[in-house]
């Protein structure tokens, strides 16, 4: 869990929308310059029913794709029921089911109820890994990380 917690975007502590857009945009590019991703993958926007949150979670994501866009890196968005329905099955999942599955899937400990939200970017990244690898890709099994990284050393970061 030390990556999320690095990684976490705590953004209580700006005083406005429009400084935390550019905290967002900022911190997009600091983690692609570290990472140096080949795709970007998010979670598209859905519909509720509090629209400001709709209108803010939306300026959000479009700030995440114009920081990746500004590095030249192609995006793919997926739904929130399709992110669900690759990770347990069932687009309609809890958070805290989709959690439980990518502990299994990953073989990591459980996610901390405070790391829900990142446990939800895992999601969409795992979603776009089964969604954009070769079908043979998909079908070899690894006992963990270790195994995945063992047979898959050139994607290793250095």
């Amino acid at each position: 869990m030390e990556l999320l917690s690095v990684h976490e975007l705590i953004l209580k502590k700006y005083p406005n929308h429009e400084t935390k857009l550019k905290y967002i945009f900022e911190k997009t590019l600091a983690l692609i310059d570290e990472f140096h991703p080949d795709e970007v993958a998010l979670e598209a926007p859905f519909y509720g029913k509090n629209v400001q949150s709709m209108l803010k979670l939306g300026r959000a994501q479009g700030v995440a794709m114009a920081a990746s866009l500004y590095r030249n890196i192609p995006i793919t968005e997926y739904s929130p029921k399709k992110v669900k329905m690759a990770i347990t099955g069932n687009g309609n999942a809890s958070k805290e089911q989709v959690a439980g599955m990518l502990k299994n899937l990953l073989k990591s400990r459980p996610f901390p109820t405070r790391y829900m939200d990142a446990s939800d970017g895992l999601a969409v990244a795992v979603c776009h890994f089964y969604n954009s690898a070769p079908s043979s890709l998909t079908k070899k099994t690894y006992s963990g990380w270790e195994s995945y990284l063992h047979h898959n050393s050139e994607k290793r970061i250095t």
